[in-house]
């Protein structure tokens, strides 16, 4: 029987080489990251296209400063604009463009089919995603 410890290496290990074969189909076919990919995805579903960076951060994991970095060249190429927020001009607002939800609905399909190919297991699933909720609270 693995232990605690052997299952989050092996969670940990997983979850890095799925990460770069979904960052390897996304920057052959789109030009973006898995991570960036993630954080717009973020930006659409929890906060409807427009959110702070600290809100950001949180939904992805990273820190205020990684999603001022992530966010630089997402911008440079059109798929969110930043702006200064009306009630506070120290914070900043990132907004999804028009062109970043076409990248989106586009780069969902790819992520689709190579999740697809992975073939993962119908039983069980529940139950690992218990764990992964518990996790991730």
């Amino acid at each position: 029987m693995k232990t605690n410890t052997q299952f989050i290496f092996s969670l940990l290990k997983t979850s890095a080489r799925i990460e770069r074969r979904l960052d390897r189909a996304l920057s052959a076919t789109k030009g973006v990251s898995f991570t960036e990919y993630h954080l717009l995805k973020e930006l659409q579903e929890k906060y409807n296209g427009a959110a702070t960076r600290v809100d950001l951060a949180s939904a992805v994991g990273l820190t205020a400063s990684a999603i001022t970095r992530a966010l630089k060249p997402l911008e440079k190429i059109g798929f969110v604009v930043t702006e200064k927020s009306e009630r506070d001009a120290r914070r900043s607002i990132a907004k999804l463009t028009p062109a970043g939800r076409e990248l989106l609905a586009d780069a969902s399909q790819i992520i689709t089919d190579e999740v697809n190919l992975l073939k993962l297991p119908d039983t069980g699933m529940e139950e690992v995603l218990g764990v992964l909720d518990e996790l991730n609270n």
